[in-house]
């Protein structure tokens, strides 16, 4: 797998090869960050990767720009993998790597990112509550996005707090985009 464009391309990252992890294509890769390129500043941006596999999302929004990217994966031999990735890269300095379940994180301290992106196993059950959980505590900033990969088989419910711009199908795989559009309205006090 290769990083696509920007300072890394070209660049092997090395993945898991079982199927424990499923890293994005290129081509899926490529529509994703061809679509955020046109929707929000790649420059600076804080990113999160959950369920971050070897990093190639994370990783390649770095190589356009990001300033910080945190990524959060839980199967140890992945992450041995993201650590050498971004050794391979020199990019520690902007990233951080927290060896941990992705739903469990988003139960802790939150903080608001940019970009947040999910690609968790078509098996994992709670893909379709991943969009409440982000928004809900806290973890995407408004105008940010949310870009989740999943299976076809599942769509997302749109609620006040965030509008689906895009949804572009792979094969079996769909990748959905998520704007979050907080409550404009202001509430007065007496």
């Amino acid at each position: 797998m290769r990083v696509i464009t920007g300072l890394y391309k070209g660049r092997v990252l090395r993945t898991v090869r079982d199927l424990s992890v499923r890293p994005a294509t290129g081509r899926v890769r490529q529509t994703i960050f061809d679509m955020l390129a046109h929707r929000i500043e790649l420059e600076g941006s804080q990113t999160l990767d959950l369920f971050a596999g070897s990093g190639s999302l994370g990783i390649e929004c770095l190589s356009r720009g990001a300033e910080h990217v945190t990524f959060v994966e839980y199967d140890a031999q992945a992450v041995r993998y993201l650590e050498e990735n971004i050794r391979m890269l020199g990019c520690e300095d902007r990233t951080e790597i927290i060896p941990m379940d992705a739903m469990a994180f988003l139960r802790g301290r939150p903080e608001a990112f940019d970009i947040v992106f999910a690609d968790p196993p078509y098996a994992f059950g709670d893909t379709a509550a991943i969009p409440a959980c982000v928004l809900q505590a806290g973890f995407l900033a408004p105008g940010g996005y949310l870009v989740i990969e999943h299976s076809t088989e599942l769509r997302f419910a749109q609620t006040g707090a965030f509008r689906i711009t895009d949804e572009k199908r792979f094969g079996r795989t769909m990748v959905t985009f998520i704007r979050h559009q907080p409550d404009e309205r202001r509430t007065e006090t007496p």
